[in-house]
């Protein structure tokens, strides 16, 4: 959460911020604002909303030329969003300058102390108060910003990616880092820094991701000096050659980042098992397990835990570890996992499932169980991020870069890495016969196909948005592997419309959520012919006989559901343990099309962030 963009350099600054802010816009923001440095003075804007309106407000603030500058989108925790609270911030001096991505645990103890010594606060941000600690450590202690920098780190409690400058020093910027994400780009007698690659990708393929507890100083002319917090150490830093294009994280002609991003799950589950499936060979190939493999063989049970889609995606997990490779699997949300002392033994494996490598949470219940002595393994997106960093083995999905708050392909590509695992895991134990084994994996070569078919349903489910789109509360109903996707779509929906919404597992519905239905309600039902579809069909007639509205989701030549649903969508026939890679098509793109028509922001939902770095 947060957007850090800062520049110092041969180029103008202020392009290239409001350039990089506006990419960072996808990770969910309230507020933005801009410090540019032009050689003498510091000037500002920053205001609540998003960075057009910042724009649009820099115009009579911010001069045409300055070198040096940094750039702040801002989710809120400490104070409301308002012009006062965004950032950058000031020191009481005006000399220095911050932003800052985090929470600051202590800061209201540091605070008092300050006002003690005659400090005073314009914001309610812990932020401001981070920045006049650094000040005054530097004029208490007559050292130069670094050094200052951190000592003050060392005094506070929290998580944090900072960049901080001063205006006495004008050819340096100094950040650092503890559990939000912070990358460096390295160019020619310049550097850039932000959240991710993306704010300065035209401009340079070199990058640094600092490590937990790294803070570098970034000088014209001089090459990048990294040091450790805790002791002052000196430490190397490990320039990676991004592999991100420019064109991967523009719209590509479509409206919204999140339909981009839908139809670009053929190609992206394609790319995740290119390599790594050899289905004429018969043979699954990911040197995360190969490597490790006694490590899962021998495990007495597998600990998954995620947050949100993620989590959904480790539900399939559970189905599919279970059922093809035979070993016992917890599904956990990393944020209760991580505080209710759970029991942890070497013999477990634990698999950490993340998009954006860098949730808080999730990288909690990573530490905690190292700690125990478990093995841990990382599925993310994002090369170089703080799970694939923390972790002893992982493997990437290659879903290429998802702006989209709502996550669409990583869910879908989180399933595939999942779904070769469980079938190298069922082919070295035996838990599947060799016939059985090869067609899951043709089954597998064939899911990007059918997810173009699946997508030809888009025409369909926008008239059924139409009809759908006031509605004021939704019910989703899944059985088996299908009921993980029914709490995806009720979640999509839920994220982007507005929409209340909820899914069960179909059975559930008789205990509870039955007395809900009526003839105002849509009840959206995964209908797959394989996997308890006689089951299914006697829930769809009880809702019926109810005057419940049914949007089903069947395989392609269904005609039993045809005779009971208001609406039927279909998707081309695979086996039960990857229907969920199609199931989930139509309810994506219904959830997008509710949120158009009902006016929504689909990329940037209200209140909601693509990376959640803090608790």
């Amino acid at each position: 959460m947060c957007g850090i963009v800062g520049y110092i350099g041969h180029r103008e600054a202020y392009p290239i911020i409001i350039k990089g802010l506006q990419r960072l816009e996808y990770r969910g923001y309230d507020s933005a604002g801009i410090s540019l440095f032009d050689g003498k003075d510091i000037h500002l804007a920053k205001t609540k909303g998003k960075v057009e309106d910042l724009k649009n407000k820099a115009e009579s603030t911010i001069p045409a030329e300055g070198k040096l500058g940094l750039g702040h989108t801002r989710w809120a925790t400490h104070g409301v969003p308002n012009d006062v609270n965004s950032h950058p911030h000031y020191s009481n001096s005006g000399d220095l300058v911050i932003i800052h991505n985090g929470i600051i645990e202590n800061y209201e103890s540091i605070k008092q102390a300050l006002t003690k010594r005659g400090y005073t606060f314009e914001s309610d941000t812990d932020t401001e108060v981070l920045v006049n600690l650094i000040e005054e450590v530097k004029k208490k202690e007559g050292v130069k910003l670094g050094k200052a920098v951190q000592i003050a780190l060392n005094q506070v409690v929290g998580a944090y990616a900072i960049a901080v400058f001063d205006k006495s020093k004008p050819d340096e910027i100094v950040v650092a880092k503890l559990g939000s994400p912070l990358a460096i780009g390295i160019g020619e007698n310049e550097y850039f820094i932000a959240s991710d690659a993306s704010p300065f990708i035209e401009f340079t393929n070199n990058a640094v991701y600092l490590e937990d507890e790294e803070m570098a100083i970034v000088r014209i002319g001089k090459e990048i000096k990294l040091r450790k917090i805790k002791d002052d150490a000196i430490a190397y830093p490990n320039i990676l050659e991004l592999q991100l294009n420019l064109e991967e994280i523009e719209k590509g002609g479509y409206d919204h980042f999140m339909l981009k991003e839908i139809y670009e799950q053929p190609k992206a589950i394609l790319d995740t098992y290119r390599g790594r499936l050899l289905a004429d060979k018969g043979i699954v190939k990911m040197s995360g397990i190969d490597q490790n493999l006694e490590k899962f063989l021998n495990a007495n049970r597998i600990i998954i835990v995620a947050c949100g889609t993620s989590w959904h995606a480790g539900l399939v997990a559970e189905y599919i570890f279970e059922d093809l490779a035979r070993i016992p699997v917890e599904v956990e949300y990393a944020s209760e996992f991580r505080y209710r002392n759970p029991v942890i033994t070497e013999k477990d494996v634990l698999i950490a499932i993340s998009q954006s490598g860098e949730t808080a949470d999730t990288l909690a219940a990573i530490k905690l169980a190292k700690e125990k002595g478990a093995f841990v393994f990382g599925v993310c997106n994002v090369v170089g991020s703080s799970i694939a960093r923390e972790t002893h083995a992982g493997a990437y999905t290659h879903a290429g870069p998802e702006i989209g708050v709502a996550s669409t392909k990583a869910f879908t590509t989180q399933i595939t890495v999942l779904t070769l695992i469980a079938l190298k895991l069922a082919q070295e134990k035996g838990t599947l016969s060799q016939s059985k084994f090869h067609e899951y994996l043709a089954e597998l070569e064939a899911v990007p196909t059918k997810v173009e078919k699946a997508l030809l349903s888009n025409p369909l489910v926008e008239e059924i948005s139409e009809t759908y789109k006031d509605s004021t509360n939704c019910l989703y109903l899944g059985r088996g592997y299908n009921f993980p996707v029914a709490l995806e779509g009720a979640l999509k929906l839920k994220e982007i419309s507005y929409i209340h919404a909820e899914g069960y597992p179909a059975a559930e519905m008789k205990h509870g959520p039955i007395a809900l239905i009526d003839e105002q309600m849509p009840v959206v039902v995964i209908a797959t012919r394989k996997g308890h579809y006689e089951k299914v069909v006697s829930n769809i007639q009880e809702i019926k006989s109810r005057k419940g509205r049914i949007i089903a989701i069947v395989t392609e030549g269904d005609e039993t559901v045809k005779q009971l649903a208001d609406h039927v969508i279909e998707v081309p026939d695979t086996s039960e343990s990857l229907s969920p890679l199609l199931t989930t098509i139509p309810l994506q793109l219904l959830s997008y099309h509710i949120a158009v028509m009902r006016g929504c922001n689909v990329d940037q939902p209200r209140n909601l962030a693509k990376s959640v770095t803090v608790e």
